[in-house]
């Protein structure tokens, strides 16, 4: 009969994992979600599940590195298919995650965009929505707001640059 694992077992394999998986499961989650916080975020639940499943993983002949893999990626996978990712809408079009071709990035980009967004001027903000998630050119943008092309080019950089700056500040974060 197997013995329980021991809280200095478990605490090994977890610091076995973390020094030597963590960085390539957020390597390999970043790639499949184009986000390094939400691949941090699916490795700290991966993690959470090594944990929960000490006693499997201790007794296990099979390898911990494609277990660690494999639940990663169900968690990714999972993400993608709830309920606010089916239904998200960019640029004006309903994005059907069924349809074999990878939204993801689509997706998750809309959806940090909308906070960080709310962080612009009115004004900046309705050129940036008009350029990028309705998809206008420059003089639609101007034509539909009322303002000249010239105008909107100057929001546009100012909006840009404001995003990027927000975007570094919580990457340093």
């Amino acid at each position: 009969m197997a013995m329980p694992p021991t809280a200095t077992t478990c605490s090994d394999l977890l610091r076995t994992i973390m020094r030597e998986h963590r960085d390539g499961l957020v390597s390999y989650a970043e790639r499949m979600l184009g986000d390094r916080g939400l691949a941090e975020d699916i490795v700290q639940e991966t993690i959470i599940r090594a944990w929960r499943n000490m006693d499997r993983l201790l007794g296990m002949e099979g390898s911990v590195k494609g277990w660690l893999f494999t639940v990663t990626r169900h968690l990714i996978v999972d993400w993608v298919r709830k309920p606010h990712t089916r239904k998200e809408v960019v640029g004006g079009t309903y994005i059907d995650p069924s349809s074999g071709t990878d939204h993801i990035d689509a997706i998750h980009h809309a959806m940090v965009a909308k906070p960080t967004l709310r962080r612009l001027s009115p004004e900046h903000r309705a050129v940036l929505v008009h350029l990028y998630l309705c998809d206008r050119t420059i003089k639609e943008t101007a034509d539909i707001l009322g303002i000249p092309a010239g105008t909107v080019k100057s929001r546009q950089h100012n909006a840009l640059r404001k995003l990027r700056s927000a975007f570094r500040a919580e990457a340093l974060a």
